[in-house]
């Protein structure tokens, strides 16, 4: 009987035989046809069991030493590498994250630094944009100074063509009248422009401080981030599993962006910076030179009212010594006609005689009518007293036309010196005395 319808021998473990040659290695398959024909049990009664041959059993007994040899010998080697492993391993991780430690490190001085200077260029930006603000109310009080001194040189030229005759001339008053007219409206306009830039300027200065106070915010986020992060240790109970956390993600910018972004920004702030403080020394410079410019043209403004004023007040003077020279001529010519009037009177009685006597000799009769001497003296009497008539009368003529001349030149006079006092008491009451109502140069200047 073969050994293939006996007991089936128990399985032992063939790694160690396989591996000295003293067994083949059995596939799968052959054990499987080798379980259809084993059999145990009352079938095998009667019949001898198939059992170990000794060289099996030795081969078998080898086999187990060997394997337990080459067990232990692989679980000793594993043993030996995993220690070796595990201690290479801790001072890795332990390097490892002293490596990381002190990247954060670096990194979190990085962000000190950076919000370090972003927070500087914010306190500079808000101090310009405060300063900016101040000189924007200046401005605008300036501008709103400039409009007494308009109202008062516009005043001014309206009450001046209420002046009278000869007085509505184009002096050097109205010259500088019209010039400080033109210069406040061009200070007016320049104002204005500069006000504009000052107000763009605060709105460039606070949209950059937005912009820093954004990467001053996003970099003290990170920092406290960084912060947590560094004080993460092995045996912080905080800390959790991340799998997915060491990918890099698309949108994370590298270290170079990263501080091109900010030094972007701190650009920015410092160009905006140069050119608030550029436009605080423009601001003020304006400033000062609009209010001395307004100030000088109205000193030049009043010393032509002076002058003007003194101009009239001796023309005004003169005027009057004329007046009182033409009243007192007037009065010796009234008492000159008078005189004459009277010398005229006085001829008419010698006349009334002379003529008396001729017309009564006229009468003698005959003979008696002769040209004799009484009769040629009083001929020529009578022609002497109308040739003085006649001399009085043209000299009476001229003296009530000389009269009627020193009439109208006193009246001529009196007029210019109403005219006069008309023009000094506009020039003084109303003009001169409404410029005293004019800015100073501080309120000028806008404060």
């Amino acid at each position: 009987m073969t050994s293939q319808l006996l007991v089936s021998r128990p399985y032992f473990d063939t790694r160690a035989v396989s591996q000295q040659g003293a067994l083949p290695p059995r596939s799968p398959e052959s054990l499987l046809k080798e379980n259809i024909y084993q059999s145990s049990g009352l079938a095998t009664a009667g019949y001898r069991s198939a059992k170990y041959t000794p060289d099996e059993w030795t081969a078998r007994n080898n086999s187990t030493f060997y394997q337990a040899a080459l067990d232990r010998d692989t679980a000793h080697r594993i043993r030996y590498e995993s220690k070796t492993l595990n201690a290479e391993t801790e001072a890795k991780a332990q390097r490892c994250q002293a490596e990381g430690t002190r990247h954060l490190g670096e990194r979190l001085q990085d962000i000190y630094f950076l919000r370090s200077e972003l927070q500087q260029h914010i306190e500079e930006l808000t101090a310009e944009t405060e300063q900016l603000l101040g000189l924007k109310r200046r401005l605008e009080k300036a501008l709103e100074a400039t409009e007494i001194p308009y109202a008062i040189a516009t005043d001014n030229l309206t009450c001046r063509e209420r002046r009278l005759g000869p007085d509505l001339v184009k002096d050097e008053v109205e010259e500088q009248l019209l010039k400080e007219v033109e210069l406040i409206r061009s200070i007016q306009a320049l104002l204005k422009k500069t006000l504009s830039q000052a107000i763009d300027q605060i709105r460039a200065n606070r949209d950059a401080k937005q912009t820093l106070e954004m990467d001053w915010s996003d970099k003290f986020q990170a920092y406290n981030l960084d912060v947590q992060c560094g004080r993460y240790n092995n045996n912080s109970r905080d800390t959790q599993n991340h799998p997915n956390s060491a990918k890099f993600q698309d949108h994370v910018t590298n270290r170079e962006s990263w501080l091109q972004f900010t030094q972007g920004n701190l650009a920015l702030a410092g160009r905006e910076e140069q050119a608030s403080r550029e436009l605080r020394q423009l601001v003020e410079n304006v400033l000062q030179d609009t209010a001395e410019d307004l100030r000088a043209q109205c000193a030049a403004v009043d010393n032509a009212f002076s002058c003007r004023c003194g101009e009239l007040n001796e023309a005004k003077a003169q005027l009057e010594l004329h007046l009182a020279q033409i009243l007192e001529e007037t009065g010796a010519q009234e008492r000159n006609i008078k005189a004459l009037r009277q010398a005229l009177h006085d001829k008419k009685a010698p006349m009334r005689v002379a003529e008396s006597r001729l017309y009564d000799r006229a009468q003698r009769p005959k003979m008696e009518l002769c040209r004799d001497g009484p009769q040629i003296r009083l001929v020529q009497e009578v022609g002497e007293l109308t040739s003085t008539i006649e001399a009085l009368q043209g000299k009476l003529a001229e003296a009530q036309q000389s009269l009627r001349c020193l009439e109208d030149t006193r009246m001529a006079l009196e007029k210019d010196i109403s005219c006069k006092m008309n023009s000094l008491r506009i020039d003084v009451d109303k003009c001169m005395a409404h410029r005293l109502r004019y800015p100073t140069a501080l309120t000028l200047s806008g404060y």
